[in-house]
């Protein structure tokens, strides 16, 4: 009943803040214009985890003082400082090298300082307990990767919220279930804020969540997805709610951010261009020009989400060794079949329109008439100019 209590203490405070945010950020012309890369078609004030911020950060002092922090205190400066990396970069936009460094420290402060880390691969690819240096390298770069992969997908009304919603509310029961109250708290407080934004951000979205919003929370969700692996394979063989293939079950909770970032880069790298250069090659961009609307890809890829994870449960006896393959398998398998199915529609639509050069001269005429401009041929006659 607490963490209910958390959640709806958070989702109130986010649901009032929301829209002064957007008020505020309104008035100061702060967020995305339409046109290049963008897929709105007007301003749209960005920024919108400053909301739910706010709403995890009061859940938290008000509900979190009864229970030890030590074991999160260095996470919670850890999501403060990348708060503010993403504010930073919302309102000034950093080089892509400070915003690393950025990063970086504030991965620094969980691995080390916090000890959130992975520590041994428990018999994967046949490995054990790993030594500390390889285990703060590997821990820190994987977190990294977690972050931007999450920070990647907030291109679509309500995507990165709803799989925030997804994420953390699985992990918050687990946590609640094994007894992890702190971490819990922290997973049930952004559930409730990231709740409260869905409301604002659900397509016609008013406010975007911005790298303020998704460097944040993804970010809070790769360290405790991280926690939740290393947490797992410590519980006794025997124990409630245990998963044997930890690494599979942890990939499987941001397996459509890590999937998306790995297809987007691929396919830029093939192309000959940097990983990073912007472009419009996310599944979600593929699926908007099928014809389907913000909200209906949304649940699409939500629902895939939460049938690959279904799967990993259900799988929760087997090992790493077989799990990971069939979730690979199927990840790609669907992968490939967008990939068909959009290009076969996209050639089908392009099809059936008209060609620029099969318009007839009346056609044209009429549509510049009714738009208000007057063409006279005899203007075009003896001209110097070749049109051709």
């Amino acid at each position: 009943m607490l963490f209910l209590f958390v959640a709806l203490t958070s989702f109130a405070v986010g649901f009032l803040v929301m829209p002064i945010v957007v008020k505020v950020l309104q008035k100061a012309r702060i967020g995305d214009q339409p046109g290049g890369r963008k897929i709105h078609k007007k301003f749209i004030p960005s920024m919108g985890g400053i909301g739910f911020f706010i709403a995890a950060a009061v859940s938290m002092a008000i509900w979190g003082w009864q229970f030890p922090l030590p074991d999160v205190r260095y996470l919670l400066g850890a999501i403060s400082l990348m708060f503010f990396v993403g504010l930073r970069d919302d309102l000034v936009e950093l080089k892509a090298t400070h915003k690393l460094l950025g990063q970086l420290v504030a991965v620094v402060l969980v691995v080390v300082m916090g000890d959130v880390r992975i520590k041994d691969f428990h018999g994967f690819l046949g490995l054990g307990e790993l030594n500390l240096f390889f285990s703060y390298t590997f821990s820190a770069f994987v977190l990294l990767v977690l972050t931007n992969a999450f920070n990647l997908i907030d291109g679509l009304d309500g995507l990165a919220g709803t799989f925030g919603l997804i994420v953390s509310g699985l992990l918050g029961t687990w946590f609640v279930y094994q007894g992890l109250d702190s971490f819990a708290i922290l997973s049930f407080s952004f559930f409730g804020g990231v709740l409260a934004f869905l409301f604002f951000n659900w397509h016609p979205a008013k406010i975007f969540m911005g790298d303020t919003g998704s460097l944040t929370l993804g970010f809070t969700l790769g360290t405790l997805v991280i926690a939740f692996m290393e947490y797992n394979a410590a519980l006794p063989e025997n124990a409630s709610w245990k998963f044997t293939p930890t690494f599979s079950t942890g990939i499987a909770l941001m397996i459509f951010p890590l999937y998306d970032m790995a297809r987007v880069f691929t396919r830029r790298i093939r192309r000959g261009q940097g990983p990073m250069t912007p472009d419009k090659s996310h599944v979600h961009h593929f699926l908007l020009r099928m014809g389907l609307k913000h909200n209906q890809v949304t649940l699409i890829l939500a629902f895939v989400q939460l049938v690959v994870v279904a799967i990993t449960f259900a799988l929760f006896n087997f090992s790493d060794h077989v799990v990971l393959p069939i979730v690979s398998v199927i990840v790609l398998f669907l992968g490939y079949r967008l990939d068909r199915i959009a290009v076969r529609y996209v050639k089908k639509k392009v099809a059936t329109e008209p060609r620029i050069l099969d318009l007839s001269r009346s056609s044209i005429e009429k549509g510049l008439t009714e738009k208000g401009v007057k063409i006279d041929p005899k203007d075009f006659e003896n001209n110097t100019i070749n049109y051709n």
